[in-house]
Parts: structure tokens; sequence; C-alpha cells
């Protein structure tokens, strides 16, 4: 079983603004459709009504306590951390993916293992910071400069990130 963060962060740790991305970064978004693509990808209540649907070919989990909050079809809607573990567990075939917000992210930050981070070397406006983690628990395996065009207007780039042995 893998628990993974993936997350978009500008300068300062934004990663949000009223329940969206202050950037707009196509790279990221193919990065980040290819990487969770036929992987579970668990998000708090917010992300997913930012989203506005589900993420195709994955299996979307939405974290919420409210019993009575309603995802469509298809999706899993799950109460507490330990639903969230079990399911992970049961799935070890599958990458659990946590994409946010910085809630969910602070929930799982005892239990992740590996960090997928885009980070975009600009200042943005927003509402949202990445919480702390402790990076000396990880080691940097992958990284990957990002091309700035006429599509892509921020530098930026891919890191991969594993926790050390503990």
């Amino acid at each position: 079983m893998t628990i993974a963060f993936m997350w978009a962060e500008a300068q300062d740790h934004l990663i949000g603004d009223r329940g969206q991305l202050p950037w707009h970064l196509p790279a990221d978004l193919q990065h980040f459709k290819k990487t969770t693509l036929n992987q579970i990808v668990v998000m708090g209540r917010k992300t997913y009504a930012g989203m506005g649907k589900p993420l195709p070919q994955r299996t979307n989990i939405v974290l919420s306590r409210q019993a009575d909050y309603s995802v469509v079809p298809g999706v899993l809607l799950l109460h507490n951390i330990d639903d969230v573990l079990a399911y992970a567990a049961a799935h070890p075939e599958q990458e659990t993916i946590i994409i946010g917000g910085a809630a969910i992210f602070a929930l799982f930050k005892d239990h992740v293992d590996r960090l997928y981070v885009t980070e975009i070397d600009a200042h943005f406006t927003g509402d949202t910071v990445m919480p702390a983690l402790d990076w000396s628990a990880f080691k940097q395996v992958a990284f990957q400069v990002g091309v700035v065009d006429a599509n892509n207007h921020y530098p930026y780039s891919f890191a991969t990130y594993q926790r050390l042995a503990k």
C-alpha cells in the first residue's frame, strides 16, 4: 500500500484560492492526469465540489464528516481516515493519492509515503497554503524542469520524494 500526496504550489506554498487553482498550467494538468490515471484519488468535499465532477478512469473517494453529503454514483464517500486507509490496504495494486485540500493533506501527513509536487516559480494571491511537512523524512527521487511556452507561462518543475525508512 502506498499513500501519496499530489499537489502544485506557487511561491509561499500557495495551493488554492476559493476552491480553485490560482493559475492555469496545462503541463501540470497533464502530469496530474498521467500520474493519477487508474489510481485511487482522495479529496475533501470542498475539492470535490470545486472540480464539479469525478475524475474519469480513477477511483474517486470523497472524505467528509458530513454523513448526508451527496456524491454522484460511482464516487465513494468515506467519513474518516481509518476508512480511507482500510480501502487503500484492500487495494495495494493501486497507489492512493491524496489530492487536497489542505485539511485532507494535514490529516494524512503522518501516513504519506510519496510526494508528487509541482513547484511553480511565480507569485499568486489565494487563501490556501500547503500544510507544513517534515521534509527531513523524505528524499528526492525524481526532478524535471518544465518548459515555459505559449501555453505554460510560468517557470515550474516536477519533483517526486520518497519517505525514508522509518
